[in-house]
């Protein structure tokens, strides 16, 4: 195991859905627990930065862990438009605009070591990071607060869609337009919500 992987906060062993399991992996649904996990993350500016930035851009795995210190300082240049990206898996261009919190995250992370605009943003001792590395520590993050649930690289996009639509009421067909998804149910269905959505028609009464 590299250093990476075993650095920080313990790794779960019951908190995600065993090998070859097809149990949904979920969103982060309490703020209060996303704002304990940054508090947890604070001290380490790449983690932080990693967890600030996945919960605030919908971005894939793959596309977060590819952004390049040229493409984020890009964004971080234009405060209301920000900059495109292109997205590996859909090859299709993306823009991204970076708020408060990202621009902190992110700014904190490039003073504390020297980069160049080629490097990835996010590194390991041993150069690029990968997916299962992000799975394992999005699980240990989860663990580590006692977040019930099951958890893996696609909790951060998932966090982010969850939020728009049930604190901040985004509707489904711009959730849907940015996750790239072919139905609103298929966004329903990724964000895990579809069940209390429908339960919630129900609690309306016309008498």
């Amino acid at each position: 195991m590299k250093d990476d992987e075993k650095s920080g906060l313990r790794m779960t062993r019951n908190n995600h859905a065993a090998k070859g399991s097809r149990i949904a992996v979920g969103p982060i649904k309490g703020k209060k627990d996303l704002a304990t996990i940054a508090r947890l993350l604070a001290g380490r500016p790449r983690d932080h930065a990693l967890f600030v930035v996945g919960i605030h851009t919908a971005l894939r795995a793959s596309d977060l862990l590819a952004l390049t210190v040229g493409e984020v300082r890009a964004i971080l240049a234009d405060p209301d438009d920000g900059d495109v990206i292109r997205e590996i898996k859909e090859h299709k261009l993306r823009r991204i605009s970076a708020n408060k919190a990202v621009r902190e995250a992110v700014e904190r992370l490039l003073a504390s070591r020297p980069y160049q605009d080629a490097d990835l943003l996010f590194q390991g001792k041993r150069g690029r990071l990968t997916t299962s590395w992000l799975r394992r520590m999005v699980i240990g993050w989860c663990e580590a607060v006692n977040l019930p649930g099951h958890f893996g690289s696609h909790t951060l996009r998932k966090t982010w869609g969850y939020h728009m639509r049930v604190t901040y009421g985004v509707d489904i067909p711009t959730l849907m337009t940015i996750f790239n998804h072919a139905t609103q149910r298929q966004t329903l269905d990724y964000l895990c919500i579809q069940p209390d959505e429908i339960r919630s028609v129900y609690a309306y009464e016309l008498v």
